[in-house]
């Protein structure tokens, strides 16, 4: 398993266990280059997830597709391995009203 796979298998088990939706966007064919690694639901809002491992980052066209979410009113995050707590901290956001919006470390 690839170090950027075992920080999808964290982050899917984390969205199990809150029991909120999600999907891996499949990637080929008719798919979009870009889109995130994993998207969902929780309380009505949308997120999408990108998983890195170690120093990776997203490339130009994820964080453009990132941002194209976020302006939509979606929120995002992306995960490796040193801030998986971001997730647990984004579903507790989402699971309820505030105005103020959410920031990622």
């Amino acid at each position: 398993m690839t170090p950027e796979k075992k920080v999808k298998v964290k982050v899917v088990a984390m969205l199990k266990a809150a029991g909120v939706y999600w999907f891996y966007p499949v990637m080929g064919g008719y798919g979009s280059s870009g889109v995130p690694d994993i998207v969902g639901c929780c309380n009505g809002k949308f997120f999408a997830v990108e998983c890195k491992s170690g120093g990776n980052k997203p490339t130009a066209l994820q964080l453009k597709n990132l941002a194209q979410i976020q302006e939509s009113g979606g929120y995002t995050l992306v995960v490796n391995e040193q801030n998986l707590d971001s997730v647990g901290e984004l579903l507790a956001f989402l699971e309820k009203e505030n105005p103020n919006g959410f920031h990622a470390r």
